[in-house]
């Protein structure tokens, strides 16, 4: 992978043995309290008894694991290779480890000068330590000139000693970027500026003094009322869909990383730790495995995914939110990761039975293994269960603009099939088209054209925006030559048919697609001219993997190749059948 060969690292943490961990950098809460021992009240037993059976819940856990491993995986974890990969990408190895270096890796100098002012002390004295993490720590401090002059603000002191690798002094590079260009938002904690010495790097941010969400979760006994519930899922969402649509994906969702600005109960919720965060196009898929156990989704287990890994770690701080207990649980990383991947949370077990089926619609289809049919962050807010929540404010959403370059690619047929689908959709699901319509402005007319798509995202752009490219991937959009579009084929275009399959109804949606589609769209096709359609190569067995398409009665399309056509097809799909 080309990671650079860093210096021998001693690890200042031991955690217990159940305190697995899979992130590698486990910076400090900007502004959390030092830790108590507390206990933490997840005591109901593991949902996976069959599988787990000498994994008794341990009703004394301290909070979400600390980011150090400390056995290596034995076969078949699937994340047999995490250790290694990660102690190479921030040169934690230790002093009587041997470590291999790539190439000339160890003869690279690392430049750790990162271009910040280095005018921190004459700007800010350092306070108390408010927290401490692997790879750095946070004080408190004080402004003692400038705009926030007599102000108390929360710096993350980051030692470039620890920076023993290419990647690591990357992360430190892209998080303050990050930061620097998603500021703002409400629900984000404000970065004021970043700074260096030969020594360290000083993050400055607001100073929330009102604790982690986990310490507000312990204070009212493990869980919160639905209600409860709900305006901390909203505030959640709402940062998330703010930072995926700037291409942002956090990558370490988790209750420490949200802080609460003041210990009022109706406080502001602010998102954290922005050090494993990184850029990724709608189109692009990331392969490093970084985040914390508990919370990491079956995707980033298999290296292959993109901003859907934020919204399972959604789910899980949902579940915990609403029943108290961890949707995933055992007594080692390998048993937590098996169980990410194969097991299903259970809803059998109190309070689930008393909860609304709302409620627990939304947290399954935020646990839905198959990230293609997983809920969006916007997607989330229009859910039935926060639809009619006050102050809920559906954001742009980025998954419109992949679906609907498919669609302008798609076959005639294909789009005859689409807009059959969406003529069966319900009214709580056209509400959400409905508001990526209006925010994608239509004309007086009720239309929008493809450059109604560029205009929305460089009216909602930050810099963040160009540095993930999402820009230039929505440029591609803009150079499709198309028609206007009109709310009814928009439905058409921006319906996810994979987030349908993933609903109880989908059987239904289908059937009813399908009588549409033979009333209005359905007729008689030969295989070659379906083969046509669908844009396969020679290569393809066409009359072998598409016999099944056609109906041998009237040779129009059966209901096995309608729905298969709803979900689009090339040649690599044949391919890898």
């Amino acid at each position: 992978m080309g990671l650079c060969h860093g210096k021998p690292h001693q690890n200042q943490h031991k955690p217990s043995p159940q305190n697995p961990t899979l992130a590698f950098e486990d910076d400090p809460a900007p502004n959390s309290q030092p830790k108590k021992s507390s206990a933490f009240p997840f005591y109901s037993p593991s949902p996976l008894p069959s599988l787990f059976k000498n994994s008794p819940a341990i009703p004394s856990l301290n909070s979400t694991p600390l980011r150090i491993f400390k056995r290596p995986f034995p076969p078949p974890s699937p994340a047999k290779h995490i250790r290694a990969l990660l102690a190479r990408r921030h040169g934690s190895v230790k002093p009587n480890e041997a470590s291999i270096p790539e190439g000339n890796e160890s003869d690279i100098a690392l430049d750790k000068n990162f271009g910040f002012s280095k005018q921190f002390l004459a700007h800010y004295e350092l306070g108390e330590e408010v927290g401490r993490g692997h790879f750095g720590y946070t004080c408190s401090a004080k402004a003692k000139k400038g705009s926030f002059k007599g102000q108390d603000v929360a710096v993350k002191v980051i030692p470039k000693s620890k920076m023993t690798t290419a990647i690591a002094i990357e992360d430190v590079r892209r998080e303050v970027k990050i930061l620097r260009a998603l500021t703002g938002h409400k629900n984000l904690v404000q970065f004021h500026d970043a700074y260096e010495d030969e020594e360290n790097v000083y993050v400055v941010m607001e100073l929330c003094k009102g604790g982690e969400l986990l310490d507000r979760i312990l204070s009212r006994g493990g869980k919160y009322s639905e209600e409860d519930a709900k305006a901390v899922m909203v505030q959640i969402l709402n940062v998330v869909a703010f930072c995926h649509f700037q291409g942002v994906v956090h990558r370490d969702l988790k209750p420490e990383n949200f802080l609460f600005t003041t210990k009022e109960d109706n406080s502001p919720l602010k998102a954290i730790d922005f050090g494993l965060s990184d850029y990724v196009k709608p189109d692009e898929r990331l392969n490093d495995i970084v985040g914390s156990a508990y919370y990491v989704a079956p995707e980033v287990l298999h290296r292959s995914y993109g901003t859907e890994a934020d919204m399972w770690s959604i789910g899980v701080i949902a579940y915990i939110l609403l029943c108290g207990s961890r949707p995933f649980w055992a007594r080692t990383e390998s048993g937590i990761f098996r169980a990410v991947l194969k097991a299903d949370p259970s809803f059998d077990e109190a309070p689930w039975p008393s909860l609304s089926p709302e409620a627990i619609d939304f947290v399954k289809r935020l646990l839905n293994k198959d990230y293609r049919k997983r809920l969006t962050a916007a997607q989330a807010l229009s859910h039935p269960w926060l639809a009619n929540y006050h102050d809920v404010k559906i954001p742009s959403d980025m998954i419109v603009y992949k679906l609907v370059k498919a669609y302008i690619c798609s076959s005639s047929l294909r789009k005859s099939a689409l807009g059959a689908l969406a003529k069966t959709l319900t009214v709580p699901q056209l509400a959400y088209l409905r508001e990526q319509f209006t925010l994608l402005g239509p004309n007086k007319n009720g239309f929008i054209s493809i450059q109604n798509y560029k205009t929305a995202v460089v009216k909602n752009s930050t810099d963040a925006i160009k540095d993930s490219r999402v820009l230039d991937y929505v440029n591609m959009i803009g150079s499709l030559q198309y028609r206007k579009l009109d709310f009814e084929e928009f439905c058409a275009a921006a319906i996810s048919v994979h987030q349908l399959e993933g609903m109880d109804t989908w059987e239904q949606h289908a059937r009813h697609a399908y009588e549409l589609f033979e009333k209005d769209g359905n007729r008689p096709i030969m295989i070659e001219e379906l083969a046509s359609e669908l844009g396969l190569s020679p290569s393809v067995p066409v009359h072998v993997v598409l016999q099944d398409w056609i109906r041998h009665s009237d040779g129009k399309l059966s209901f096995l190749g309608f729905v298969r056509l709803l979900h689009g097809v090339s040649s690599r799909t044949f391919q890898k059948a």
